[in-house]
């Protein structure tokens, strides 16, 4: 088992998606994953749009990830630190998510990037499958601390 200390990497946020109950995954326009569970999205890779661009050259992102998250204060607290990898758009004002550059992923540990994918799954899965998954990792990160990851 890896250890929970060392920097995340892209192959981490696939296998830890697709490590979830019930996720399938879908494909968007340029084959893009879509991390579903109960056809609900909780992890996507999202094509470049005119939303999130590089400040000094004006091109669009090509490596974004969005990541549900359970609430508002979550959102908050993943994005209003200027340090945070994490950010948002006002495309995604009032929607439950947070953006992420692949290229940043080395900035979080695979611990924070375990803790943000099972927030945003359970984010999304029914409240049965979240109680059940629950009750079966009671030693994971996230249940372990309920109050979501990499918070202020």
């Amino acid at each position: 088992m890896p250890s929970r200390t060392r920097r995340a990497r892209l192959a981490d946020v696939h296998e830890l998606a697709s490590s979830l109950p019930h996720v399938t995954v879908e494909y968007g326009p340029a084959e893009n994953p879509v991390y579903q569970v109960g056809r609900k999205s909780f992890v996507f890779f999202r094509t470049p749009r005119p939303d999130a661009v590089d400040p000094e050259t004006g091109e669009r992102y090509p490596d974004v990830i969005i990541f549900w998250v359970p609430s508002e204060s979550d959102k908050l607290a993943l994005t209003q630190d200027p340090e945070s990898p994490f950010f948002t758009t006002p495309h995604f004002q009032g929607h439950l998510s947070v953006l992420l550059r692949a290229s940043r992923l080395r900035e979080l540990s695979l611990g924070e990037l375990t803790e943000v994918i099972q927030d945003a799954w359970l984010s999304r899965a029914s409240a049965t499958r979240a109680r059940q998954w629950l009750a079966e990792n009671a030693e994971s990160p996230r249940s372990a601390n309920s109050g979501g990851s990499r918070k202020s």
